[in-house]
């Protein structure tokens, strides 16, 4: 099941508005990534101040398959790290819209929220 009340890019991060700090965008990953990855083992960070720009890896996800990287869906800095991932990677896989969120960030071109995909179009992706 896709939720509904979050945008979504094709590199399988999902973006929930508004995040916990003022001004921010929460973001994770897709269940059907954490699906694709298997057991994560190992997650990788932004740093807090980072400025980020959209479609540029941010981060790590380490599985016992793979790594992957993480891309930033909307430019802008990191304002909040979900740091419970430290000890508990295994949050992206058991819960990956709630507790295995990874990061916010305040964008610096609300605009780019417009190209981001919604449910319908994000189960179009993960269908083909």
């Amino acid at each position: 099941m896709i939720p509904d009340d979050l945008r979504y890019t094709a590199e399988h991060e999902w973006i929930r508005e508004p995040g916990e700090a003022e001004g921010s965008l929460r973001i994770g990953i897709t269940h059907y990534a954490q699906d694709q990855l298997g057991d994560i083992v190992y997650v990788q960070l932004p740093e807090l101040g980072l400025p980020i720009t959209a479609g540029e890896p941010v981060g790590e996800l380490e599985s016992t398959k793979s790594v992957s990287d993480v891309y930033a869906p909307v430019s802008g800095e990191i304002v909040a790290r979900n740091e419970a991932l430290d000890g508990a990677p295994e949050l992206v896989n058991s819960d990956p819209y709630g507790a295995g969120w990874l990061f916010e960030v305040v964008p610096s071109n609300p605009a780019e929220l417009d190209d981001l995909l919604d449910a319908t179009a994000y189960g179009e992706v993960t269908e083909a």
